[in-house]
């Protein structure tokens, strides 16, 4: 008997907090959006404020950037690394290395020899000439050809050429080459006299 006048009590005192459950709630939600307090305030306005000038400052060296490659682009770095003849294949193999280190995707390579031909080179035409060719436009690994097959490699971003040897005229005839196939860099190994003087005469 007793539950009986305790239910309605309870309904009664429910009637009366109410109004106490409704704006219970709303503080829920609020702190999962703190924006909502902030509307009559000045909370909005002020990150627009503080963020229009950051996004200001990354812009103005934005245009700088592209205005560099482009230049880049239109003529490649030329390093020179001396060497002998004998030599020359060795610190082209060496700077292959540090720019597969560096970060340089294999197929982003070409090295060409004016002298005897890379043991990869060789090895690989063993099998043929088509064969050595599709390795070529596959374009996935670093390529090794002759320097008087400049002419038909296609441009990749690194060239290296390896004076090492061959024909008297063989220099001056690969590194003009060899300059329009790089589209960012062009590395010589060989001795410094001589390719400065095929690289002073315009390439």
């Amino acid at each position: 008997m007793p539950l009986i006048p305790e239910e309605p009590q309870i309904h009664e005192s429910a009637q009366g907090p109410r109004t106490a459950p409704t704006p219970r709630p709303v503080p829920g939600p609020r702190p999962a959006a703190p924006s909502r307090p902030g509307r009559p305030g000045p909370l909005r306005p002020t990150p627009p404020v503080q963020r229009t000038p950051r996004d200001v400052a990354p812009v103005k060296p934005g245009p700088s950037g592209p205005a560099a490659p482009a230049a880049t682009a239109a003529a490649p770095q030329i390093q020179l690394i001396p060497a002998s003849a004998e030599g020359a294949l060795d610190a082209a193999e060496e700077a292959v290395d540090l720019l597969l280190e560096s970060g340089r995707a294999p197929g982003e390579v070409l090295v060409l020899t004016t002298g005897a031909q890379h043991p990869w080179a060789e090895h690989e035409l063993s099998f043929g000439e088509a064969s050595y060719w599709a390795q070529h436009d596959a374009g996935d690994d670093v390529f090794y050809a002759d320097a008087a097959l400049a002419s038909r490699a296609a441009s990749r971003p690194v060239v290296v050429v390896a004076v090492n040897g061959g024909p008297a005229g063989a220099a001056a005839t690969a590194l003009p080459l060899a300059h329009s196939r790089a589209g960012a860099l062009l590395i010589v190994c060989g001795d410094p006299q001589r390719i400065n003087s095929v690289l002073g005469a315009g390439v």
